[in-house]
């Protein structure tokens, strides 16, 4: 019968100490990031030094607006959405506490006490009353021989790195969303503004012809037009008021304010950022939380396979107690009280009919599935960026023809209301160039809109804003 010596402490260091070294290594593969076949960027220029940009984390100063700057600091105050991802970060960051922690040995301190009474009919033959108290600290711990442990932390560690990205995912979204708002609801202001003076138009109109008709200068056919064009005037009016409460109200509920009221504003008061510079590398994409979310998944997963192949290899742990034993209380920390044990536990799985490979294979396959999700969220962002620089060019190249447009139609307008009080047109004339100036109007209106939209997609996609490339100092300046 082997019975454990107080010298058993030092004859268990060595062995305890070689464990320990061996420890270095941990089983499952060690995360690499894998290759991307993107092109190298965004144009065929070759950016210079100079002109590779900066990501903004506060891309919306750009606008230089104070409203949209309110917004965005309320949103992020207030929006529901974000706060529910920040409360998952703290989750997974205690999760990642959770799972250091078991790397540590564990603490514990127990007591008791007892009275009981042994029968007078005993082997020993003969019975008493005494009692027992005892006060002992134990502790435990496994020894990560094969980095099981160290595996399942730098999965949990990814995890909640994942979980942060996801929760800037959210903010990203949240921003993009205030800023497109803020936008419509401009766009909206200068609208009704211009169905206000178009429907004030209409009604002076419509009191001219009444008035011509009365003299038999004008006919039933004609005042029928334009009281027809005058309602259809307040029906838009209308209608662009109702847009514009909606879009209030979905600002108020980003922003977190039940109560937000906007003054009128105008869109085209808002500046558009200057273009980014020619270009562009594909990896700014790497700055993307949704591609930086998508990679620490990935990390997880590969960690995770090693957490699954340690489980196939044999546990150790140790396990020990000191402490006092006595029948009286105030015996209990005498040194003649004294007890204390150590243990060394081994776990060797022998069969358990495959389950232990089955779970190595589905940690397997879901890193290739995470992987998958990486590529393809790398993918996607390119795809976002470059359509985003499509809107963007497309947008900006058509503003020299809207506005050529809406000048050429100002004009048809002034010359076609001249031939009809000079009598040489009818109304309806005067309705369709009406008509046409107030569609290229709006359509200067939307493409600004237009490109201030297309400049907040290219934001998001690529993770944030811009900044301009500064002069180099000579030398000695």
């Amino acid at each position: 019968m082997n019975t454990l010596t107080p010298n058993m402490p030092s004859r268990l260091l060595p062995l305890l100490g070689a464990a320990l070294l061996s420890a270095c290594a941990a089983v499952g593969p060690d995360y690499e990031r894998p290759a991307t076949s993107l092109p190298a960027q965004y144009s065929a220029a070759s950016p210079s030094a100079e002109a590779v940009p900066t990501v903004s984390s506060t891309w919306w100063t750009l606008f230089g607006d104070a409203t949209l700057d309110g917004l965005m600091d309320a949103a992020r105050r207030n929006n529901t959405d974000l706060q529910a991802a920040v409360a998952r970060v703290e989750q997974a960051e205690a999760l990642l506490r959770e799972a250091d922690a078991l790397r540590w040995p564990t603490l514990n301190l127990g007591g008791s006490g007892s009275r009981q009474r042994t029968s007078d009919l005993s082997a020993a033959g003969h019975g008493g009353t005494f009692n027992t108290f005892q006060l002992a600290a134990t502790t435990g711990f496994e020894i990560d021989f094969w980095g099981r442990l160290r595996r399942a932390s730098e999965a949990a560690r990814a995890q909640a790195l994942a979980t942060d990205h996801a929760r800037e995912v959210v903010w990203q979204t949240v921003s993009g969303l205030v800023a497109q708002g803020y936008f419509s609801v401009r766009m909206l202001d200068e609208q009704i503004a211009l169905s206000r003076d178009t429907l004030a138009s209409r009604e002076e109109s419509l009191r001219l012809l009444r008035l011509r008709l009365k003299g038999g200068a004008a006919a039933r056919l004609e005042v029928d037009q334009a009281e027809a064009e005058r309602a259809e005037a307040a029906l838009q009016l209308r209608e662009l008021q109702r847009q514009r409460e909606l879009a209030r109200s979905q600002l108020a509920l980003l922003t977190g304010q039940p109560d937000l009221q906007l003054a009128p504003g105008a869109v085209r008061a808002l500046p558009v950022p200057p273009p980014p510079p020619a270009g562009l590398p594909s990896a700014l994409l790497e700055r993307r939380p949704d591609v930086r979310q998508a990679e620490a998944l990935l990390a997880s997963a590969n960690a995770q396979i090693g957490v699954a192949r340690a489980a196939m290899y044999p546990s150790i742990s140790l396990t020990g107690a000191f402490g006092g034993q006595s029948a009286e209380l105030s015996d209990l920390l005498k040194g003649g009280a004294r007890i204390w044990s150590l243990g060394l536990g081994l776990d060797l799985p022998i069969f358990d009919g495959g389950r232990r490979r089955a779970q190595t294979a589905q940690a397997e396959a879901r890193q290739r599935e995470a992987l998958a999700a990486y590529q393809g969220a790398v993918q996607s962002a390119f795809r976002d960026v470059a359509d985003a620089l499509t809107n963007l060019e497309a947008a900006r190249a058509a503003q020299a023809d809207v506005e050529i447009a809406a000048q050429a139609s100002e004009r048809a307008l002034q010359t076609a209301r001249q031939r009809y009080e000079a009598g040489y047109s009818a109304y309806l004339e005067l309705l369709d160039a009406q008509r046409s100036a107030n569609a290229t109007r709006l359509r200067v209106l939307d493409n600004h809109r237009a490109q201030l939209a297309a400049t907040v997609d290219l934001f998001k996609a690529l993770g944030g804003g811009w900044t301009p490339p500064q002069p180099r100092q000579a030398a000695g300046s």
